[in-house]
């Protein structure tokens, strides 16, 4: 076990894909710099990371102008070339995006429309042309087929970064929790450490530390708990992902169906409000202040219906129902039934952060930083598939900041 240093040049807190890519973009950056990642779990990529359902999107769902656009196509690119070189498993099963009626036809034409605009490979099917994709999809007219999109084990995948991070001399340190800071000296349960640059990738918990260097100022997270029920049918059931068509206006994608990387099968997930921040089951990671903070949140956003909060709340926690959920997956597929689908997979939250003022879920990726500390608060999917180039590109940034006050 490799213990806290006195020093490091550059500490980054969160062991995440993006805490992990980062650390090793600012090592390749920095090269006679001295890195240190610091996780507060006894492994790395605990959370959201190891929780995700390993799909890699194309990019286009996303706005041209959003960084999750620029960066989804060539996260896409980077991790699958990735996985081919590591000898990694990958399922490049494709997605199918479907409608139930007419509206929904439009949507699938914006939808080809901005993928177009992001320059990702997407056609705009007929329903015929659908059924022979995946026999099993149920489609009005039209279909979106995007024959990029991937599923891979995202456990594996983040095994063979941390390697890697190990392998080019990072100190990768789990079991080591953040507890404040004074000056660039990070207190923590295993002891102080005095750092150079502070790097805050801690998913959950970004918007906390945040806040102790002075940012975050009108953020906070607002946990969702996403849950998927997994299919008794065998693998290979299913030939693509099965989207329904989401509602643009939020940044959930809806319930649909998964082919995972060995070919198995699940629907979901959920995003229901959850009621602390590492809410996974039962009473477990409980934390009383959390509870207060985030329900004093929810409540307020369920009197003012911001951003139609209250029909999203309501809709989501019907899917506790794992019936509901089979019917709302039972509209994109043929033969998904409840007996298949009665087994709950392991949870996950997306770190989903909101902004106080605004009173609106912050739907890009979002981040805030000086010379001293640079703090990574919004993260959500499609992080995982853009890790690698926005990593790299947040590397460049943080090059920025410490260059602009070198050179002052």
């Amino acid at each position: 076990m490799i213990s806290l240093p006195k020093t490091t040049d550059f500490l980054v807190i969160g062991g995440g894909v993006m805490g992990v890519t980062l650390a090793l973009n600012l090592k390749n950056r920095f090269t006679d710099s001295s890195v240190t990642l610091i996780e507060k779990e006894e492994k790395f990529g605990m959370h959201a990371s190891g929780r995700n359902s390993g799909v890699l999107h194309a990019g286009f769902y996303y706005t041209a102008d959003s960084l999750k656009a620029r960066f989804t196509r060539e996260g896409n690119r980077a991790w699958t070339k990735y996985c081919q070189e590591k000898e990694l498993a990958i399922n490049q099963c494709g997605k199918l995006v479907v409608a139930k009626n007419g509206a929904e036809v439009r949507e699938l034409k914006k939808l080809h429309l901005r993928g177009i605009k992001n320059d990702v490979d997407v056609e705009l099917i007929s329903a015929s042309e659908a059924i022979e994709i995946e026999p099993r999809a149920k489609t009005i007219q039209q279909a979106l087929f995007s024959p990029t999109t991937s599923s891979v084990n995202p456990s594996e995948l983040m095994r063979s970064i941390v390697k890697d991070a190990e392998d080019a001399g990072i100190r990768m340190i789990p079991d080591v929790t953040y507890l404040d800071q004074t000056n660039n000296t990070i207190r923590t349960n295993k002891g102080s450490i005095q750092c150079g640059y502070i790097v805050n990738t801690a998913g959950l918990y970004a918007d906390r530390i945040a806040k102790d260097f002075g940012y975050s100022e009108h953020y906070t997270m607002l946990p969702f708990k996403g849950l998927y029920l997994h299919s008794a049918e065998p693998a290979g059931s299913f030939n693509t992902h099965i989207y329904p068509v989401p509602d643009l206006n939020n940044p959930f994608l809806g319930v649909h169906v998964t082919v995972s990387a060995d070919q198995t099968v699940h629907i979901g997930p959920t995003a229901i409000p959850a009621l602390w921040r590492e809410n996974y089951h039962g009473l477990a990671n409980f934390k009383l202040e959390e509870l207060v903070g985030i329900s004093k949140q929810e409540v307020a956003l369920l009197i003012r219906n911001d951003f139609d909060f209250r029909r999203l709340a309501l809709s989501e926690i019907q899917k506790y129902r794992k019936n509901k959920m089979v019917d709302l997956a039972s509209e994109l597929a043929t033969g998904i039934t409840p007996e298949n689908f009665k087994t709950w997979g392991k949870p996950g939250i997306r770190a989903q952060l909101l902004d106080t003022q605004k009173r609106t879920l912050v739907n890009d990726f979002l981040f805030e930083g000086d010379n001293r500390s640079f703090h990574l608060l919004n993260a959500v999917s499609p992080a995982f598939t853009c890790a690698l180039p926005f990593s790299s590109w947040l590397g460049g940034k943080i090059q920025e900041l410490i260059n602009k006050s070198l050179r002052h």
